[in-house]
């Protein structure tokens, strides 16, 4: 074929006749004398084709979509596919999928919260491996994460424990340590031994009386929030609240039943804790009680104090 453009008049191969005519920039009715492929191999499936090809093929839409977000949406391109693609879901009647896109698409997921599974762990009282395996085979038969990892989980637990929120009392407490770590220590340090004491090792990991009950609150944080609700308490935020608390101390039977594997150990577990039994708030000459604990004696709303192996 002889190149139309004028000063050129070059003769070029039939198959290359396109790319030689691209070479020319400054010609702009190139288009009417484009080579058009008519036959040659069919278009693949839009899915089929790797990511490259798939911008390729779909600039021009994505140009469109893009200059219709930027004039009426505030430049969420994000937002307006995703929307196509839920009406286009809907339109084949294929809502189970976009109910489940829709949840993602407002952060729900379609996964439980880790603190959700921790709690589903604790009151099914699963062991750690037999809610991993719970977990892996629910992962494999259902092909989507529903449960989320062990390591998830424990990232969750670490919120319940004292030393994780910082906190600072007004007035400031007399005689206790600013420091909230927690340490291993001898469980039974501090505390005064009678007569009738028999000697025995501990170990233990120790909380602080005022970090534990700092934490305890702080979880307990929605439902102090429901309980003022409920008593049209909005305005009383920074308190006084009156706590009241039942401190409790019990064994945790034999751990070397609890091993699993490795040698048997004569130690018995035993756990301080306590108990928030109920919050009250002063309000005027009366006090109103904005929470009470239904179960006091459930190991369920047991707050630790101190672990300890003696």
């Amino acid at each position: 074929i002889r190149c139309p453009v004028k000063e050129c008049d070059e003769e070029i191969l039939h198959g290359k006749y396109g790319q030689h005519l691209s070479s020319h920039r400054e010609m702009k009715d190139r288009e009417l004398y484009s080579y058009i492929n008519k036959g040659g191999r069919p278009r693949q499936h839009l899915l089929s084709l790797t990511r490259r090809a798939q911008k390729h093929r779909l600039r021009e839409l994505k140009r469109q979509v893009k200059t219709f977000a930027e004039k009426e949406e505030g430049g969420d391109i994000k937002a307006v596919c995703m929307t196509l693609f839920l009406l286009a879901l809907r339109a084949k009647n294929e809502h189970k999928q976009a109910d489940e896109l829709e949840a993602i698409m407002q952060g729900r997921g379609s996964g439980l919260h880790p603190a959700v599974c921790l709690a589903i762990r604790i009151n099914t009282f699963l062991s750690c491996s037999q809610y991993h395996k719970m977990y892996r085979t629910v992962k494999a038969v259902s092909g989507r994460q529903i449960f989320q990892p062990l390591h998830a989980l424990r990232t969750a637990e670490k919120a319940l424990l004292p030393g994780y929120h910082p906190f600072e009392w007004k007035p400031p407490l007399k005689n206790v340590s600013t420091n909230t770590e927690v340490g291993i220590i001898d469980g039974l340090s501090g505390l005064p031994l009678s007569i009738d004491d028999y000697p025995v090792d501990t170990i233990a990991k120790r909380f602080r009386y005022d970090a534990a009950l700092v934490c305890a609150l702080k979880d307990m944080e929605e439902e102090i929030l429901e309980g003022m609700k409920a008593k049209n308490l909005d305005d009383y935020l920074n308190g006084p609240f009156t706590v009241v608390v039942k401190e409790s101390c019990d064994g945790m039977g034999d751990v070397s039943e609890k091993h699993g594997s490795g040698p048997t150990v004569p130690e018995k577990a035993v756990r301080f804790s306590f108990t928030v039994m109920n919050i009250s708030i002063a309000q005027g000459n009366e006090s109103k009680r904005i929470f009470e604990e239904v179960k006091p004696n459930s190991e369920l709303c047991c707050k630790p104090l101190c672990l300890m192996l003696a």
